[in-house]
């Protein structure tokens, strides 16, 4: 389970993301997953074929201050694992920023490249598995060594308060990391909220914002600017009205 640093909260929490974003990037451990982010990265998709894919591990980005972070499954394949910025370059990204941008933690609906200008506000976005699997589906081995990157940057962000799931995936092992017991089962806009005095933040579910989701209408802006909404009441932020 995630634990607060003791002492001066901020301090030293810029310098343990950094930390934690040089060990994400350095990482061979999983060989399934490498092996499929390097070829990915080599035969690269025809409409990328003139960009240099990142190939490496994605660690998460955001504001050091966040109040709210966002956990989802993996980098996809040709966005994040192409971009090196996690939800960057793909549809999952334009929908999930473009919601951020109107809920007020994102200075901008665009998630194009790392240097794109986009910056969070109040928020930290980062995903369970660190390197592209294929299928989209990392193995329970997988997700268990990645575990402990998760920790250390939830661990990071001493200002945290929620954290919004995207999906499944990220609720199981959200769950499994604050020993969630009796929880309520996944659904859009599931919340198991802290307790006065917890050492976990409260959590709220939201539908991952993949195009199975979004093109067929089970996922829509309204509902996914609800759970930002949401989340930025229960981590103290006060109401927000979608723009």
């Amino acid at each position: 389970m995630p634990s607060k640093t003791g002492g001066n909260p901020k301090a030293g929490a810029l310098s343990r993301l950094k930390a934690v974003e040089a060990d994400i990037v350095d990482c061979f451990a999983c060989p399934r997953l490498v092996a499929w982010r390097t070829e990915v990265a080599a035969v690269k998709r025809a409409s990328f074929r003139d960009e240099d894919y990142w190939g490496r591990p994605v660690p998460g980005f955001g504001d050091p201050d966040a109040r709210v972070a966002v956990v989802g499954l993996a980098p996809a394949a040709h966005g994040a694992n192409r971009t090196g910025r996690i939800f960057t370059g793909d549809r999952s990204g334009e929908w999930l920023f473009a919601s951020m941008h109107r809920t007020g933690f994102a200075n901008q609906p665009v998630s194009v490249s790392r240097d794109d200008g986009l910056r969070l506000i109040g928020a930290w976005v980062c995903s369970a598995v660190r390197c592209a699997p294929p299928a989209n589906k990392p193995t329970p081995e997988e997700r268990d060594r990645c575990l402990p990157f998760l920790v250390r940057e939830l661990d990071s962000l001493v200002e945290m308060r929620t954290v919004v799931v995207l999906g499944r995936f990220a609720y199981d092992v959200i769950s499994r990391l604050y020993g969630l017991v009796g929880r309520p089962a996944f659904g859009h806009g599931v919340e198991v909220s802290a307790q006065a005095g917890a050492t976990r933040p409260s959590i709220i579910c939201s539908y991952h914002p993949s195009q199975q989701n979004t093109f067929t209408g089970k996922l829509t802006e309204p509902m996914l600017d609800s759970v930002f909404e949401r989340a930025a009441e229960l981590s103290g932020l006060g109401a927000r009205t979608s723009r």
